[in-house]
């Protein structure tokens, strides 16, 4: 039904929410792509293309979506679903850097590889966390001591992750200029990484038994992969070029001093 009455509770709620701002989503996404045809002639080359690639996407996730629930949430084909997500908040992320900056420079190359290996990891890492999640791995391991494998994993790559995200944030401002001028998303950076792992920490203390917190590690990783794909599609604005200075004889006047 368009809306559960009685049957509404909690589960209920998080499925039917989710299922509605997926459809939200992907009507948004195929408004964008017709208006882009539509308008291409005011618009960047690319950018219709690449909102059918967007397209093309959310109905891939849709299927996946649809699969883990007839499947009965089957590990791999929600970390798959987790994964094409992520790709999504990656893309439409960097493409709205894109529009913003329509003429810039391009970035220092330290500055895309640093911010580009610590996207990978931070994805990476969210992946991993998604696996052990949905095979049930942490609860196995914190209760029998049994399938550990995912846990230690994904405890043993946070500290490098982490690691690698503070390196950019450093190298950015030790270089100065306009990477040093990017500090309000860089203190962003470190305020996530930060709060990242105290939740991490957290959902370990509690054995997973708060939904809640999760959801919040979850969430700040999302936030965490969105604003590393700006940073990574983020340049230098364009310097204005200065306008030739001609001086006309017959209209300057004499100067005495």
């Amino acid at each position: 039904t368009l809306l559960p009455g009685r049957q509404m509770n909690i589960q209920v709620f998080l499925e039917w929410f989710h299922r509605l701002d997926a459809f939200v989503v992907g009507v948004a996404l195929l408004v964008m792509a017709v208006a882009s045809f539509v308008w291409r002639r005011l618009l960047p080359g690319w950018l219709p293309w690449l909102c059918t690639v967007l397209v093309f996407l959310v109905a891939l996730q849709g299927g996946l979506g649809a699969l883990t629930v007839l499947q009965l949430l089957p590990s791999g084909i929600v970390t798959a679903h987790l994964a094409l997500a992520l790709t999504l908040v990656v893309l439409m992320s960097g493409l709205t850097q894109r529009l913003l900056q329509p003429s810039a420079d391009a970035s220092p190359l330290w500055w895309r590889l640093l911010s580009g290996f610590a996207l990978l990891g931070v994805v990476s890492q969210s992946l991993l966390g998604a696996r052990m999640a949905t095979s049930w791995a942490a609860q196995s391991c914190l209760l029998g001591g049994e399938n550990c494998r995912w846990l230690l994993l994904h405890r043993s790559m946070a500290t490098p992750v982490a690691s690698v995200v503070l390196l950019f944030v450093v190298t950015a401002l030790i270089a100065g200029g306009w990477s040093r001028r990017q500090w309000p998303f860089l203190l962003g950076l470190c305020v996530l990484v930060g709060a990242q792992v105290a939740l991490g920490v957290l959902t370990l203390r509690l054995g997973l038994s708060q939904p809640g917190v999760t959801v919040a590690h979850q969430l700040v990783a999302a936030l965490l992969v969105a604003l590393l794909a700006a940073l990574v599609a983020r340049r230098p604005e364009t310097s204005p070029t200065p306008l030739p200075v001609v001086l006309d004889d017959t209209s300057m006047e004499p100067c005495h001093g």
